[in-house]
């Protein structure tokens, strides 16, 4: 295999050569920190776009994703329910943390913003103002409303609750930041979930390093060494790098000559930036720029070449190099494919 093959395996890995039913759930879930860069990622690897059965919460790396519900005991490791407020020790994380307020208010706090969400006043600020009518003083709500994610995040991660995702039209998400209670769930216990999710990783993702999971995944290389004697995986050299993927899932297209790639998109955050070979080294910082956003990217013959942006009805594309005249029309074609938009410019 050469890194011609190398990259085909990926793209077809990744769903991007042929439509897939669960994207996310295959990807371990899709960065979501922006909603819109999510269902894009995902409308380019199904031809039935949906948010049915997807949430959106604090997952791999600390960072929001889509995923399907059902995929959250993979990620979480306590489930909670309104009447775990009440327990002892549940918020624990209030003195492992060194948060300002003290345990017993952060459950009045959980228990109340639990039943305003309860009750529909779901929408992040509607609870604002609902929890300030409850009570909650400004030092309370600059910890239950941080824009790390405060109170939220912390009902969240403990299976609480997760943010409410529908679309807006047939091409872009809702952007509001609301939120719904979630069904219990048994975790998973925690060396079988990561074994399940390294498996996922090399059958969507592969070929990978070591570097690469380790990048993905922020676990030592040393964990992912031991897991990979758990699973049936198969190593190669490539231009004097070893890789790793599980066998099967030979792709049957060649390379296509444009995608669109969503913001922080698999085919950028699966792999150690500075080793992804769809992303030259000199492009690096157009596409994650030193504020940590990962930019949509122009991907043109299996190689980044630009960045693209699409908002009310407009297509700004920005290339990176010189581009002739063919591939400008490709991308183009690409992109009212895509948007239909009223306009196209490059910039």
């Amino acid at each position: 295999m050469h890194t011609a093959d190398l990259l085909l395996h990926r793209l077809n890995a990744q769903h991007l050569l042929s439509s897939a039913p669960d994207p996310a759930g295959d990807l371990c879930g899709l960065q979501a920190q922006f909603l819109r860069n999510a269902v894009h990622a995902l409308r380019l690897r199904t031809d039935s776009l949906s948010l049915d059965g997807l949430v959106k919460t604090w997952t791999l790396r600390g960072t929001v994703h889509l995923l399907p519900e059902r995929d959250l005991p993979l990620y979480l490791r306590h489930c909670g329910t309104a009447e775990d407020v009440c327990r002892s020790g549940w918020y624990q994380w209030t003195a492992e943390r060194g948060h300002a307020n003290p345990p017993e208010r952060e459950r009045q706090l959980a228990a109340l913003m639990l039943a305003a969400i309860a009750e529909g006043i779901d929408e992040r600020e509607a609870l604002r103002i609902h929890l300030r009518q409850q009570g909650m003083t400004e030092a309370e709500e600059a910890r239950a409303f941080n824009s790390w994610g405060g109170l939220i995040a912390e009902l969240a991660n403990i299976g609480a609750i997760a943010f409410r995702v529908e679309m807006a039209d047939h091409i872009h998400p809702n952007e509001a930041k609301r939120y719904r209670l979630l069904a219990p769930f048994e975790p998973m216990e925690e060396s079988a979930a990561r074994l399940e999710l390294l498996r996922r990783y090399l059958t969507h993702y592969g070929p990978v390093t070591l570097r690469d999971a380790a990048y993905f995944f922020h676990w030592t290389q040393s964990e992912i060494k031991a897991l990979l004697t758990k699973l049936p995986a198969e190593s190669l050299v490539i231009e004097g790098r070893t890789y790793f993927r599980l066998p099967g899932g030979e792709p049957a297209q060649d390379m296509p000559d444009c995608i669109l790639l969503a913001g922080f998109d698999p085919l950028m955050l699966g792999y150690r930036k500075e080793d992804n070979p769809f992303l030259p080294g000199e492009h690096l910082r157009e596409i994650f720029n030193l504020a940590g956003i990962v930019n949509p990217a122009i991907l043109l013959h299996g190689k980044v070449v630009g960045k693209w942006k699409e908002k009310n009805g407009k297509v700004e594309l920005t290339a990176f190099v010189s581009l002739p005249a063919i591939d400008r029309a490709r991308i183009e074609e690409e992109a009212i494919r895509l948007f239909s938009p009223r306009t196209i410019k490059w910039i």
